[in-house]
């Protein structure tokens, strides 16, 4: 996800390109998603949508993605399957954040001699606007308490 996390106009999107294979799939599910992100087939479709993201500005102005949950299957075609629970925490150019949760099936092919993302699946599990992530606000922690002394 690293590399999602730092889309902008200097992404190497020949590197993004290359954890796909040429007839993947990656779709957004369910009402919310498919509307938002619609479905890209084959991967010069998938890698035109992803460059309008990687714009000056960018269009993240900062963007976190947390895996969690995981589970992974051999599946008996010889693909394999991983499913996750995604967290996402970006903030966008204009301004706004988002706390926004996923549910990501994922399945991978060996083509070219690698293991490339076959199928992309993501389901929304919310999504909500938050106040801006990185106030300058003192964290909350125990002040400190006297020193023990040592017996």
């Amino acid at each position: 996800m690293d590399i999602c996390d730092r889309l902008d106009a200097d992404t190497d999107l020949t590197a993004l390109e290359a954890l796909f294979t040429t007839d993947a799939i990656w779709s957004g599910a369910g009402d919310r998603y498919e509307a938002d992100f619609g479905a890209h087939r084959g991967r010069q479709s998938i890698m035109n949508w992803m460059a309008g993201f990687c714009t000056t500005p960018p269009h993240f102005a900062m963007n976190a993605h947390f895996l969690t949950a995981e589970a992974l299957t051999h599946n008996a075609d010889g693909t394999k399957t991983g499913r996750w629970i995604m967290l996402q925490t970006p903030t966008f150019q204009g301004g706004q954040s988002f706390v926004m949760a996923a549910r990501l099936v994922i399945t991978f092919a060996r083509q070219d001699g690698a293991w490339r993302m076959h199928r992309f699946t993501t389901r929304n599990l919310y999504a909500r606007p938050v106040s801006d992530w990185n106030q300058p606000v003192q964290i909350p922690a125990p002040t400190p308490s006297a020193p023990v002394a040592a017996d």
